[in-house]
């Protein structure tokens, strides 16, 4: 049974008293046990990501933050009066940076799954693929891809892979900050989402070749950047990330999320994580689901 999106409370003031901060989370049956919270520990309550969200909007009101991400892509509804000149297509500009988030930030097509609130700071919430794997798919692996301290990527887990471009003409590199140049500070930023469910299959897709980097007609490119995922939802928004779960983040972004969700080898993510030239070794935490109208654009 697929669980509930957080209730629309999200960035209203809690009016209900509670004793505890935190509850106990269940997991579905196909997610594998030690990569989501398990059925000992707690994650935070509502009440938690309500107070996050509340102070999210009182760090906002009246400061001119445009359009906030990540966002429900099923919903087209949003009051934020701030505009801003959407990006050209990704194919015109340079490919700056790879990373990806344990879980998606964003909600809708084939991930509407919560995977619960999580501990408050990002990590064992977001969403997941709302279909149901094979027994073969989610056959446990030797140990955790991309190990961290929130225990790495198993069978059955979803990400969220951004790859970033940018307007300027830079390098691809480390971080967000090889999307900046000396010549253009502000430059125009991109972002084309692809969310992925990782399963124990060598015959999948896999994710060096999709993160596969290369020049073409002059701009670096992720040459293999799946397109046949559905229409993207495409919006204005902003950079994402739980370090924004009470704060408006500054960046002006161009969204562009596919609403399906594609299979990759697991194996071939923890050989990414192993090296490649964005530096990246682990999963990123996700930020709440924005909510509040005045933080979202109208997707046309």
């Amino acid at each position: 049974m697929k669980s509930q999106k957080p209730s629309q409370i999200s960035h209203l003031p809690c009016k209900i008293l509670v004793t505890s901060l935190f509850c106990v989370t269940a997991l579905p049956s196909h997610a594998s046990t030690d990569s989501h919270l398990s059925q000992t520990q707690q994650a935070v309550s509502d009440h938690v990501i309500g107070e996050q969200r509340q102070q999210l909007e009182i760090n906002t009101q009246g400061q001119g933050f445009g359009p906030q991400s990540p966002r429900d892509i099923d919903s087209i509804d949003g009051s934020n009066t701030v505009k801003f000149a959407l990006s050209p297509e990704y194919q015109k500009m340079n490919l700056c940076n790879i990373h990806f988030h344990k879980n998606a930030e964003h909600a809708g097509g084939e991930f509407t799954e919560y995977a619960g609130n999580g501990d408050g700071q990002g990590y064992f919430t977001g969403y997941r693929y709302a279909k149901q794997l094979s027994d073969a798919e989610i056959a446990p692996i030797e140990r955790a891809a991309c190990p961290d301290k929130h225990g790495g990527l198993h069978p059955g887990d979803t990400i969220e892979v951004h790859y970033v471009f940018s307007s300027a003409q830079i390098e691809p590199g480390p971080t967000l900050g090889a999307c900046l140049s000396p010549a253009i500070n502000n430059p125009q930023l991109r972002v084309e989402a692809q969310v992925m469910v990782l399963v124990n299959d060598s015959e999948a897709l896999q994710f060096n070749e999709l993160a596969h980097v290369d020049k073409h007609s002059g701009f670096y490119q992720a040459t293999r950047l799946l397109n046949n995922m559905g229409d993207p939802i495409t919006y204005a928004g902003s950079t994402t990330g739980p370090n924004y779960n009470q704060k408006g983040s500054p960046l002006q972004v161009t969204w562009s999320v596919r609403p399906k969700v594609a299979k990759v080898d697991i194996d071939s993510v923890g050989t990414w994580c192993e090296g490649n030239i964005f530096e990246e070794n682990h999963a990123h935490g996700v930020r709440n689901l924005v909510t509040n109208p005045a933080l979202l654009s109208k997707i046309n």
